[in-house]
């Protein structure tokens, strides 16, 4: 199994469903971010900025296959968790390596990314919770 499909933490196993250790999984987060790059360099596009369709189809084309290893060497190198993944995203789209993050700050990634996954948990959650209040 890959290790980055699942969240890994000493009571995932015991505790966690597969769905939610899905959810919070290094796989999630990643793709997450490229999504939340993705979706800049669309919206920058449609606010003028000259970014060129192939390079947002290469993006599209790259949001699952991230190099775990290219990342920790970046991060290794660059002491930086959000530059190693825009530098590993950009080796992967290299047509778009220019724009990836353009005009973002790190918490643009980080905190929009964190807020998915929870809602993505809460999605998860809430309808078993209301099956366990139906029940009492």
């Amino acid at each position: 199994m890959d290790p980055h499909a699942r969240y890994q933490s000493p009571l995932t196993s015991r505790y966690a469903s597969p769905e939610m250790a899905a959810n919070f999984s290094d796989n999630k987060r990643f793709s997450t971010w490229r999504k939340l790059w993705l979706n800049l360099a669309v919206a920058e596009k449609e606010l003028g900025l000259d970014i060129p369709e192939d390079a947002i189809a290469e993006m599209k084309e790259h949001l699952y296959d991230i190099d775990y290893a290219l990342a920790a060497a970046e991060e290794k190198k660059r002491r930086h968790d959000v530059m190693a993944h825009v530098h590993t995203f950009g080796v992967a789209c290299p047509k778009a390596a220019g724009i990836i993050h353009l005009g973002a700050t790190s918490c643009y990634v980080t905190d929009n990314g964190d807020l998915i996954i929870l809602r993505d948990g809460l999605d998860i959650l809430l309808p078993k919770l209301a099956r366990v209040i139906q029940r009492l």
